[in-house]
């Protein structure tokens, strides 16, 4: 009797199990919602015709890949898994019942793949470890029930070859096929695929055993797979390098800048340009190595297509040279050096000041500032008396620059510095002083870069782009008749030839203008320019701010420069730009033939066949001492009657009165000595209506 009700608990049990499992069906995510919630290990950076530049590891316990589609699948490893791992996949419903029993019988498992799908996306089986017992098989298999009922076989198989370990931390058909094999999924030949399906029954299968199994799921395919074959796949895969072959690592500072912290999604697409930018690298480290043993090792470089504003390359350091190679020498601001001066000249003959063949005086100069008297030298210490414009500006000479900075006056210039995007630049110009010509404010590659992009475009600006999101419409920034007349003085070997000579390394196959840039010390050197199609700029010099020896813009920057426009033009040459409403050319002499005659090109209406020396005609006004910030200290042991302060001014002959903390203290056409009181005072120079034309706040300390 006790059978009977043994056998009768036993047949409901498998009668309500069979209800359960029939009738009753577990929830399942939806194949789309497994595929949304995929998260590659790797987030990677694409350059604009999608070539991976930059990979980034997120997940060091894994290594995954993009979800591969199963048309994206090697045809011979989706037969190979299925021969070894279920042979019945597209007749049964989920379970192989058959090969099911035959596995418990020999304890051995037998779960297909839809099963193994079951246990790789349900949450309650996902965190489960080691062998199954009773139940957890259970929900397994109503789990893959569910599943067969609700996504195709196609959606199943392709879940299984994305979410299957393969060997040690690789996941996926992707990373397995990639690290294994170096090749895509849908590369891979008979063998390799032989080899990826033996890995699925023992991943971490010595090479002795992982043979044989290949060997014999080799055999078993139709048609068969050579054993030879699969030895020399499986000896392939087993000698792959650790942690997969090396990722690539062109753009480190781009991909910090772009991929997310996370691995939110695998691709990210830059502006970049694969070729140009390896091409930038390589040409960077080969030069920084010529001159590594005049104390070089850091450098940067920005390449930026002039119609767009999408940056083709970006270089941010030097790498293994540099010892601080996690820096971005594209951002860091540093001294500019020369160069700013186009900008400076560009604003003076916008403004018809000068003409590029208005002469300058290229002769010693001191101008007193609070810090002492500044002398402006010339990079090979000598002066040249009167040149042009044209002269001044080509050959880099710094005692003209600063008379022109003088006669534009410094606010304004920082004006024009601030419109063009160097935002870096805070301070008054008093804080800069005379200077500022020649590049004391500090600038970075990227805003340097960006300012002559507007020289390129004709003066028309919009932001720098790495992604390829909607950029706004650009803005007009400079005038673009004089932007012009700046970019032939650029462009112009002869301009240059007084400092550089005829053949510099700045000369190009095709139209360039460029100018380079050493600042203080050489500490930093630049070279920007840019073609009809680009602009490349590039900076030299040590992150710590240490001094290079005897490397100047010219021999640190510039090859770096001239190598990559070379090979930018080597197919296109690039064609000197069509000149602008609003310019003329005319044939112009110099007096005693100060220098060659020739074309020259001037906005319409400063027009002149004779050059003329007046380098400040219509100088502003401007106070020469005391200068701005000044303080004194009375001497408690001289007399306060035998104290005086020198007032001297600028006045240009014009009839302008001295006006102390808001007092008239009488002309100011001759200097004058003034009895100082302690205290902070502000002097001004005021015309006859009153109106300030310049002012210095100074102090006087003592009793």
């Amino acid at each position: 009797m006790r059978w009977v009700i043994a056998a009768g608990v036993i047949a409901s049990g498998i009668g309500a199990g069979l209800a359960a499992l029939y009738l009753t069906r577990p929830a399942v995510p939806a194949f789309a919602t497994v595929h949304a919630e995929h998260r590659p290990s790797d987030v990677r950076l694409l350059d604009r015709d999608g070539v991976v530049l930059h990979e980034r590891r997120t997940d060091p316990s894994r290594r995954r890949l993009d979800w591969v589609p199963l048309g994206d699948v090697s045809p011979a490893l989706r037969a190979a898994v299925l021969t070894a791992e279920d042979r019945h996949f597209r007749t049964h419903r989920g379970v192989d019942w058959p090969a099911l029993v035959r596995g418990l019988l020999r304890r051995r498992g037998a779960s297909t793949v839809t099963m193994q799908v079951a246990a790789l996306v349900d949450p309650a089986l996902r965190v489960h470890r080691g062998p199954r017992g009773p139940r957890a098989k259970w929900r397994q298999i109503r789990v893959a029930r569910a599943l067969e009922r609700a996504w195709s076989k196609d959606e199943i198989l392709e879940t299984y070859l994305n979410l299957v370990t393969f060997r040690g931390e690789l996941v996926g058909v992707g990373a397995a096929a990639g690290v294994l094999f170096g090749k895509a999924p849908h590369g891979l030949d008979a063998a390799e695929s032989v080899t990826l399906a033996a890995l699925l029954r023992a991943p971490a299968a010595a090479r002795e055993r992982l043979t044989q199994r290949g060997a014999a799921l080799g055999a078993a395919m139709a048609p068969p797979v050579a054993a030879g074959a699969v030895a020399r796949a499986v000896a392939t895969a087993l000698t792959a390098p650790v942690g997969g072959r090396p990722a690539p690592a062109w753009a480190p500072h781009v991909a910090r800048r772009l991929l997310p912290s996370g691995a939110v999604r695998a691709d990210v697409h830059s502006t970049l340009s694969a070729p140009l930018q390896r091409a930038a690298v390589t040409a960077l480290r080969r030069n920084l190595l010529a001159v590594r043993a005049r104390g070089v090792e850091d450098g940067a470089v920005l390449v930026v297509d002039n119609r767009s504003g999408d940056v083709l390359a970006y270089v941010g350091s030097s790498g293994a040279l540099s010892r601080a190679p996690h820096v971005d020498g594209v951002v860091a601001r540093r001294q500019a050096g020369s160069a700013l001066k186009p900008f400076l000249y560009g604003l003076a003959l916008e403004q018809r000041l000068l003409t590029p063949a208005t002469l300058l005086e290229d002769a010693p100069l001191e101008i007193a500032t609070a810090q002492g008297l500044y002398r402006p030298r010339n990079y090979d210490e000598r002066h040249r008396g009167l040149v042009s414009v044209r002269t001044a500006l080509g050959a880099s000479l710094n005692t003209p620059a600063v008379r022109v900075l003088e006669l534009l006056g410094g606010e304004p210039f920082l004006a024009r510095l601030r419109a063009l995007g160097f935002a870096g630049l805070t301070r008054p110009a008093t804080h800069y002083g005379p200077s500022l010509a020649l590049g004391s404010a500090d600038v970075s590659l990227w805003e340097l870069v960006g300012a002559y992009r507007g020289l390129a475009t004709g003066g028309l600006a919009s932001p720098l782009r790495l992604t390829g999101d909607e950029a706004p419409a650009p803005t007009r920034v400079l005038a673009a008749d004089a932007t012009f007349l700046v970019a032939q003085v650029l462009a112009d070997r002869e301009g240059r030839s007084p400092t550089f000579g005829l053949e510099s390394v700045l000369a190009t196959p095709g139209w360039s203008a460029v100018k380079t840039g050493t600042s203080k010390d050489m500490r930093d050197n630049w070279c920007v320019g840019f073609s009809a199609r680009v602009t490349v700029g590039v900076w030299v010099g040590n992150f710590s701010g240490a001094p290079m020896h005897d490397v100047s813009g010219v021999t640190g920057a510039a090859p770096i420069w001239a190598e990559l426009m070379a090979a930018i033009q080597r197919d296109a040459p690039s064609r000197p730009p069509e000149p602008p409403a609003g310019v003329v050319s005319v044939a112009v002499t110099f007096p005693r033939d100060l220098e060659p005659a020739r074309p020259e090109w001037f906005l319409a209406g400063t027009e002149t066949r004779m050059a003329g020396a007046r380098a400040l005609a219509g100088a502003p006004p401007r106070i020469r001492t005391p200068t701005a910030g000044t303080r004194i200290a009375l001497d408690p042991d001289v007399p306060a009657g035998h104290q005086r302060l020198l007032l001297e001014a600028d006045t240009g002959d014009r009839p302008l009165r001295w006006r102390l903390d808001g007092q008239d203290l009488g002309p100011a056409h001759a200097p004058r000595l003034w009895e100082p009181r302690p205290g902070r005072h502000v002097l001004a120079l005021v015309d006859a209506a009153s109106r300030t034309l310049d002012e210095v706040a100074f102090e006087v300390r003592g009793r």
